[in-house]
């Protein structure tokens, strides 16, 4: 299906600060990666430089074959809005909006007719087991259930990618596994790409491919394969122990 993020020397520097260093990256579709590292291993920076969030200072990225050093700032915005998904530890959900309206808003800003955006998602409430919240606001459901509507709007414009920044952050065991267990059942059954920035190694676990930072480069990634889920995440415990680094 073809590489949707490849990166060549990347770099990064705020200021004298190296932050990023030459860091050459792929991320094939439909793949579900981590990206772990102890703070300021520069994990959150990398997300942010992809996503075109924040620019980079040096090398090149390119996104779905098209070099960002090619895109003007319009550009840019709109590769942003229409073929990224962004779900985040705090579910940035607008309170005055319902779950249906919140969930529907990148498909609304766009002016979807109203029979795409129900056909859109149908199949996203199945997947994600929300159907019962959409007319209920934020304020009246729970923090796992926020999460899967920000998971519900974030795909909802059928990216290329979904970044996902700490998504299990804020939730309890319970609902950090719901969240994981749903965000794999949408890979499998969309092939929808997702990025995930983690501490959590429990949440990696769930992941087909882990790539770990530190000090601004790559030193190691490693890939599930065949193996269980436990096996994963003991061999990520292993793998990250040997960097010397701490997780949960």
């Amino acid at each position: 299906m073809g590489a949707v993020i490849q990166t060549k020397n990347l770099s990064k520097t705020y200021g004298t600060t190296p932050v990023l260093k030459n860091i050459d990256v792929v991320i094939e579709a439909g793949e579900l990666t981590a990206v772990m590292g102890p703070s300021g291993s520069g994990k959150s920076t990398l997300m942010n430089v992809l996503s075109t969030i924040d620019q980079f200072t040096g090398g090149e990225v390119w996104l779905e074959g098209k070099s960002l050093l090619d895109l003007n700032r319009r550009l840019l915005r709109q590769f942003r809005q229409e073929r990224m998904g962004f779900i985040f530890q705090d579910y940035n959900l607008l309170d005055t909006l319902t779950v249906k309206e919140n969930i529907l808003l990148p498909l609304s800003l766009r002016k979807f007719k109203s029979e795409e955006m129900e056909a859109r998602l149908v199949p996203i409430l199945q997947a994600l087991n929300i159907e019962e919240i959409l007319h209920k606001y934020p304020n009246e459901i729970s923090g796992g259930q926020k999460q899967r509507a920000a998971s519900a709007r974030a795909i909802i414009t059928k990216p290329a990618i979904v970044f996902a920044d700490e998504p299990t952050g804020a939730l309890d065991s319970r609902s950090a596994t719901q969240l994981l267990e749903q965000l794999v059942g949408l890979n499998e059954a969309f092939g929808t790409t997702i990025m995930m920035v983690t501490h959590d190694t429990y949440a990696a676990s769930y992941c087909k491919r882990v790539i770990f930072l530190r000090d601004g480069g790559i030193v190691n990634e490693i890939y599930a394969g065949d193996q269980t889920q436990k096996a994963f995440y003991d061999r990520i415990l292993e793998t990250h122990s040997l960097m010397g680094g701490k997780l949960r």
